[in-house]
């Protein structure tokens, strides 16, 4: 009797190991692969904050301050011709123009006709604007707009 109970000990364990084999194995792959996968989104996480980390250092070094030294803003002349020749030249409209200098559509417009002069701050900004080119000033208004 003993030995039949033994047995039968034995044989319930053996079944219960293979029982308990068929849950654990697959779920053991599943946990191995769900680990590669974290690993992978981790070291694309790093990877991506990295590149946004450069992306930014860079749009701090592009961003481009409109002002100009006191002495060229002193050396520069305006008039309503050289203020509508320099909106020409870079292709904007006045009401663009405003948006750079920040003024109002109506202030360029009564610069370009005689009326009024720009005052010096709003003269150091032409200033800066006739060092840059066109694909620049689209740049700096499209910043401006979004």
């Amino acid at each position: 009797m003993a030995q039949i109970e033994s047995i039968m000990k034995s044989e319930i364990i053996r079944l219960a190991r293979r029982e308990l084999r068929k849950v654990s194995v697959p779920l053991a792959h599943n946990v191995r692969s769900l680990k590669r996968t974290i690993s992978q989104i981790r070291k694309t996480i790093l990877a991506l904050q990295r590149l946004t980390a450069v992306q930014q250092k860079e749009l701090k070094k592009k961003k481009v301050l409109l002002k100009a030294t006191p002495e060229e803003v002193k050396k520069s002349r305006f008039s309503p011709r050289l203020i509508r020749s320099l909106r020409k030249q870079l292709g904007i409209s006045q009401k663009e123009l405003a948006t750079l200098v920040g003024v109002t559509v109506g202030a360029v417009h009564l610069w370009e006709s005689g009326k009024f002069m720009p005052k010096e701050e709003k003269k150091g900004v032409m200033v800066a604007l006739r060092k840059l080119g066109r694909r620049d000033v689209r740049k700096m208004l499209e910043e401006r707009v979004s």
